[in-house]
């Protein structure tokens, strides 16, 4: 159980080797146990430092840039928040005006990425954003760019075309066709239009626009750590995201959302309250995990769950479906 030691051994060690089982002069250093076992999922290791985002989950507090995600939630939009992130402030008007501009040119899909998606075969809708998101890069002149400047044009991008893949996959895979971006409308409206094929109503776009901040970032989360350990290596953006995407699609991850929403078809929308109570004790019988319940960082409750409770209420009394929200 020992290993191979590239250099000579310390004054700490008093054990030689006494076989010839390393050349060149490489020590064999036997196994030493580890007393202390490491927690799972990097728990109080430092693996970075950073001014991007601040998470204090036993006090529930969520902040962007030193702002509190209350505030933003309440009072900016996706793309101010968009600004924030990537350049450490609050943009002015004419500066929020020219993001918006690039985002709605960016929107668009080239046609070779249209094409393929209407051939993929029924998957699991991250499938189909993990393969298309690398697909994008074929069709990116500047994907390979990685000056500091050529990264930013490329998230821009991504942060556009990534809603466009989504919106535009589902509309296909419901039997619709895809449509044209509006580039008059937010990145927020603009994801329902492609999804419905209708502009969305001022409060659905702003109930989605909210939840797109309160997702902008959460710190050092498994698919941020997998594309900064993909983003070390000096390779290009697209291929960091793919990377993150992946991680996002564990049920661990990303995916535990997905789970909500087929528990709750699986319990169906008419379920009288005793019907929900068995199906829950059941699975907790068998050990089962209940999605949606619990979270690896937020102990106090998640500062995002404040603002989705707000505008899923609204939404769904609006929508004659409150019993999804119940």
């Amino acid at each position: 159980g020992g290993g191979c030691w590239p250099g000579p051994l310390t004054a700490d060690w008093d054990w030689r080797p006494t076989t010839a089982d390393c050349r060149l002069g490489y020590a064999i250093i036997p196994a030493v146990p580890i007393e202390t076992p490491a927690k799972k999922g990097l728990e109080d290791v430092v693996a970075a430092s950073s001014s991007i985002c601040y998470l204090d989950g036993e006090r529930g507090v969520l902040a962007y840039r030193g702002y509190d995600i209350h505030d933003l939630a309440e009072q900016a939009t996706f793309e101010e928040v968009c600004y924030l992130l990537w350049h450490g402030r609050l943009p002015s008007r004419s500066e929020v005006g020219d993001l918006q501009s690039q985002l709605a040119a960016a929107r668009p899909l080239p046609e070779g990425v249209l094409r393929l998606m209407r051939s993929l075969p029924p998957a699991n809708s991250m499938d189909s954003l993990r393969t298309l998101t690398s697909v994008l890069s074929l069709f990116d002149p500047g994907a390979n760019d990685t000056s500091v400047e050529g990264r930013y044009r490329t998230g821009v991008r991504l942060t556009a075309q990534l809603g466009t893949i989504v919106a535009t996959s589902a509309r296909i895979s419901a039997g619709g066709g895809s449509i044209e971006p509006d580039p008059a409308l937010s990145q927020a409206a603009n994801f329902l239009y492609l999804l419905k094929g209708s502009r969305p109503s001022a409060l659905e776009a702003r109930a989605l626009d909210i939840a797109l901040v309160l997702h902008a970032d959460h710190e050092f989360n498994a698919s941020t750590f997998a594309a900064r350990v993909a983003a070390a290596t000096l390779t290009d953006v697209h291929s960091a995201v793919t990377g993150a995407i992946g991680a996002l699609k564990g049920p661990l991850h990303g995916g535990a959302n997905t789970d909500v929403m087929n528990l709750l078809l699986e319990i169906g929308y008419d379920a009288p309250d005793q019907a929900v109570e068995e199906i829950v004790r059941a699975r907790l019988a068998r050990k089962e995990k209940i999605p949606g319940f619990g979270h690896r960082v937020d102990r106090a409750e998640d500062a995002r769950a404040t603002h989705v409770r707000k505008t899923a209420e609204a939404r769904s009394g609006r929508s004659g479906t409150p019993r999804w929200f119940q």
